[in-house]
């Protein structure tokens, strides 16, 4: 690993102004893809610019209608938060089968969404939940946000401070984990709101997407037996030493109606169908 300089502002104007004044300069989250990168020699920032000691980036708040999530909430912060545990249990469950302890303890929601790997688990959530990203600079809708594999609508130097999530009536997240990683081989989240439904999938594909046919038959029947027949093409998928394209778009048939199954069943509990 080459030698850099290494920066820990307490505020988000600090952070903002050391990334300014830096030639070449990274910042720091979780650290769970930038610091193998480095140790690699893939990557060699000379300034590197720790944002976990900034408090305001890692509050959780909770409204009737919507959960705001700080950037550097810990994934098993957000398991724990009664915050998140009550009004959206589906998001605090996805959130509890990230990786293991260490990987929870140390990845941020937001170190997450900035690197959109293929198969991170939160993509998805915030794509079927319809969520908000706001940023040092401006807010972006996750359908705008997610663009191709480890790309977003992110610019240079761009801070994500929070995530706003809808609440929804029902959701539910089901993935397919690879044993060794526990990133998702496949990951479905399906979520409610009214008569609206949006299907997210993770790991099939080079992104984060959303199955229209998926949707359009579950907005008319929000059960399991509505999805009987519909089928993912396979002509985008990832193929590889894990899965087939035609294994992972079996799976994704199976998780979304494990999913439905669960949140429809979690919504008749909580009077919510």
């Amino acid at each position: 690993m080459d030698d850099f300089s290494y920066q820990k502002p307490s505020t988000l104007g600090d952070a903002v102004e050391a990334f300014s004044a830096a030639d070449d300069g990274v910042y720091l989250a979780g650290g769970q893809t930038i610091l193998p990168v480095m140790k690699l020699g893939l990557a060699a920032p000379e300034e590197v610019i720790d944002l976990n000691g900034i408090e305001e980036l890692q509050a959780i708040t909770a409204s009737d209608s919507v959960i705001s999530i700080g950037a550097m909430a810990t994934h098993a912060t957000v398991a724990a938060s009664e915050d998140v545990k009550q009004p959206l249990p589906a998001l605090a469950s996805l959130a509890g089968i990230i990786g293991d302890p260490q990987v929870r303890n140390r990845g941020t929601i937001g170190g997450s969404i900035a690197n959109n790997d293929p198969a991170a688990d939160y993509p998805p959530a915030l794509l079927a939940l319809g969520a908000t990203i706001t940023t040092d600079k401006r807010q972006i809708a996750a359908d705008d946000f997610f663009l191709d594999i480890f790309e977003t609508a992110l610019e240079d130097g761009e801070i994500i401070t929070k995530v706003d999530f809808p609440v929804p009536d029902a959701a539910a997240y089901m993935k397919f984990a690879n044993p060794a990683s526990r990133f998702a081989l496949v990951g479905v989240f399906v979520a409610r709101t009214g008569n609206s439904v949006r299907v997210a999938v993770t790991g099939a594909g080079p992104c984060v997407f959303r199955v229209g046919d998926m949707e359009a038959a579950l907005e008319k029947d929000f059960s399991a037996a509505a999805l009987d027949g519909i089928t993912v093409p396979t002509d985008d998928l990832n193929a590889d030493i894990h899965a087939s394209a035609e294994y992972r778009a079996h799976l994704i048939g199976v998780l979304a109606k494990r999913a439905v199954f669960t949140a429809a069943g979690a919504a008749n509990e909580n009077g919510d169908a």
